[in-house]
């Protein structure tokens, strides 16, 4: 595909990304951007620097309030849109394993992780059936697959039960025009990771490097060396929803440099 049509594939396209404010997120709403579609992101607080590239909806996800917030914004300004991808996710709970996590870390953990993508897909869907056509991607994790109790719990708990709502829907209604894509990434070089590496390596006594390449050893290594960048991600996404992928639906996209044993 030459440049040009790299450039205006989405033209005309109305996309939605949650969590598009940093992270991944942020580099998915770019790379949609990129492709010419008009991108919305979502946060429970606006960027620190404003991007004119995109339109923000401050909201939180994590409860119905906040998906009431952001369908009935779309519905008044777009009727509906053509591209959801559901990037809000992560975990705040405490590393150590079940003992560590108590109810209310689960049900955070779950509210962020599976029902408020659930929530927004049963907001924005019907307009995209209503139209026949439109794509949804969910954005999971490869610790669905290969759980780490030690460090993410909940959050492994909640991505599996979010790659398993996600086949289910894209059997449900691929066949009336809407496709349901779900990608994996594997560690990736955020801020969240960061963060969430610093507090795991304070809590072992060990440097982050130390705790790094440990995670990556507990996870069977990762034959590329190294964690992804955000913008290797996005550009995954970025296929997916393009008309590349017209016959891609209901399946899982790993992007996990080669860790998972199998895909």
């Amino acid at each position: 595909m030459n440049n040009q049509n790299y450039q205006t594939e989405l033209q005309g396209k109305v996309a939605l990304v949650t969590g598009g404010t940093k992270g991944i997120g942020k580099a998915i709403a770019n790379r949609l951007a990129e492709a010419g579609a008009e991108v919305i992101v979502t946060a429970r607080n606006a960027p620190e620097e404003k991007d004119e590239k995109f339109q923000f909806i401050a909201a939180d996800l994590s409860n119905a309030d906040g998906t009431k917030t952001v369908a009935d914004w779309i519905a008044e300004k777009y009727g509906q849109i053509d591209i959801l991808v559901n990037n809000l996710g992560g975990s705040d709970t405490p590393v150590g394993g079940f003992a560590a996590q108590g109810e209310d870390d689960w049900e955070r953990t779950i509210q962020t992780n599976l029902l408020a993508p659930v929530r927004l897909d049963k907001a924005i869907l019907p307009g995209m059936l209503a139209n026949k056509s439109g794509v949804i991607i969910h954005i999971s994790s490869t610790v669905a697959r290969y759980p780490l109790p030690l460090s993410n719990l909940a959050y492994g708990t909640a991505k599996a039960g979010l790659n398993n709502y996600s086949k289910a829907l894209a059997k449900e209604v691929s066949g009336q025009g809407v496709r349901v894509v779900t990608v994996l990434p594997g560690m990736t070089k955020t801020g969240a990771m960061e963060v969430f590496l610093k507090e795991l390596a304070e809590q072992n006594g060990v440097s982050v490097d130390e705790i790094t390449k440990s995670l990556m050893q507990g996870m069977g290594g990762i034959p590329l060396g190294r964690m992804a960048n955000p913008e290797e991600i996005a550009e995954a996404v970025g296929y997916l929803v393009s008309p590349r992928a017209s016959y891609i639906t209901g399946t899982e996209l790993v992007v996990d440099g080669g860790t998972l044993p199998t895909t």
